[in-house]
């Protein structure tokens, strides 16, 4: 089947892409781990010892930079509806996270132990119409946000990829109601085009 213009120029630009090359190069599943990665670096989101939740986690490219980080203390989860290739030292769990069954799996596998981070760079599928999509952006963050809700010990934070449209600034107001400091971050990684940003929750107020 022929490629359309824009996806020829998008596939163009996927390789010519200094982060992708940096991911291939570093051995990274995916360019996202370079905005987590900057992120981290400002707001030192990830220390040894802490027990994390990756949302939406495939290919595994946030697990695979989070995972170096925690030390043998530090436990990470992997969820995500989508199977990938397993990572050392890093818990699966393939299934969808809104489901009772999963969240038991989740709470059995860290053995009841205190959540500290939730992190999801979860992105639906495109259909180009940017209505839809950005109503199926904002359905994913609040998804993401009851997880963190539901899981986070008390302080914890919460990081999660959103798009800037309809439905921002309420999704916004409903994070800062649940922690003590909201940030939002936009990343160099982040193509400069895309209305994408990253809302950072620190203190969870449980």
């Amino acid at each position: 089947m022929a490629r359309t213009k824009s996806s020829t120029q998008w596939m163009q630009e996927h390789f010519d892409d200094e982060y992708v090359k940096m991911a291939k190069a570093q051995g990274y599943r995916s360019r996202a781990v370079f905005k987590l990665k900057e992120m981290n670096e400002k707001d030192k989101l990830i220390k040894t010892g802490m027990n994390i939740v990756d949302l939406g986690a495939a290919p595994g490219g946030w697990s695979q930079f989070a995972r170096e980080l925690l030390g043998k203390e530090g436990r990470l989860v992997a969820l995500d509806i989508l199977p990938f290739e397993p990572i050392d030292g890093v818990d699966m769990i393939i299934g969808d996270f809104r489901e009772e069954s999963v969240l038991n799996e989740l709470y059995a596998v860290l053995n009841h132990a205190p959540i500290h981070l939730v992190m999801s760079d979860i992105a639906p599928n495109m259909s180009g119409n940017k209505s839809t999509d950005q109503a199926r952006v904002i359905y994913l963050s609040e998804l993401a946000l009851d997880m963190a809700k539901t899981v986070l010990t008390k302080n914890g934070t919460f990081l999660v990829k959103i798009f800037q449209g309809e439905g921002f600034e309420a999704f916004h107001k409903d994070v800062q109601q649940a922690f003590t400091t909201v940030i939002i971050r936009k990343p160099k990684a982040s193509r400069p085009r895309s209305n994408e940003v990253y809302i950072l929750a620190k203190g969870f107020k449980l």
